[in-house]
């Protein structure tokens, strides 16, 4: 399983715009590729339907092959929908992977098992399937239910604790901080991994 951060990184509506079209068209590549895509975290923009960041789980044999397409930077080329008069044509998001030993910690991870709620009907209420772990040293704690089985949420409830705590060690190293850019400002604008096209979004 694997985690896939898609950024605005501090750019304009523009760019937000960019990650949500960026997320449609990955959702239609992870079923055609047959890899279970799980929406985990949205950041909205200020527009209806445009996200500042949006983190995804991405679950099959193909997920790594899939991931290495989109990893990187993406670039959208479009005159700006909001300003009609704006010369800037080049928009630009950034994608970022993280993959992580699912074993690992397992042992300082303690699990609650939980009806799921929300969305679904009848049958998301029906079976205990989701999943609160929490992290006894750090206290971390998620809740996991994008996923159908308890197994499949406990897998995904380790990898987002794994991910909290890599940023969480990050953000605490002073060195690190003052070293190295934040994954939102990463973004080289002169390489693009994909580059797209048009309100369509189609690919160069």
């Amino acid at each position: 399983m694997i985690l896939l951060q898609l950024s605005s990184a501090q750019g304009p509506d523009e760019c937000c715009l960019a990650v949500k079209k960026a997320l449609d068209r990955l959702i239609q590549e992870a079923g055609q590729q047959d890899v279970a895509l799980s929406l985990l975290e949205t950041e909205p923009g200020r527009y209806p339907n445009t996200f500042r960041s949006v983190l995804v789980s991405l679950d099959g044999s193909n997920a790594i092959a899939l991931s290495e397409c989109w990893c990187g930077t993406l670039q959208w080329i479009c005159s700006s929908p909001y300003r009609p008069h704006h010369g800037r044509k080049n928009w630009y998001v950034g994608v970022g992977r993280f993959m992580a030993d699912e074993q690992v910690q397992s042992d300082e991870i303690r699990f609650e098992t939980l009806r799921s709620s929300g969305p679904g009907g009848q049958h998301v209420n029906k079976t205990d399937s989701a999943v609160r772990a929490t992290h006894l040293a750090s206290g971390i704690s998620v809740k996991v239910q994008s996923e159908r089985s308890q197994h499949a949420n406990k897998r995904l409830a380790r990898l987002l604790i794994a991910w909290r705590l890599e940023q969480q060690q990050q953000d605490a190293s002073a060195v690190l901080k003052s070293e190295r850019r934040l994954f939102h400002h990463q973004i080289e604008r002169g390489n693009p991994r994909r580059t797209f096209t048009g309100m369509a979004f189609t690919q160069r």
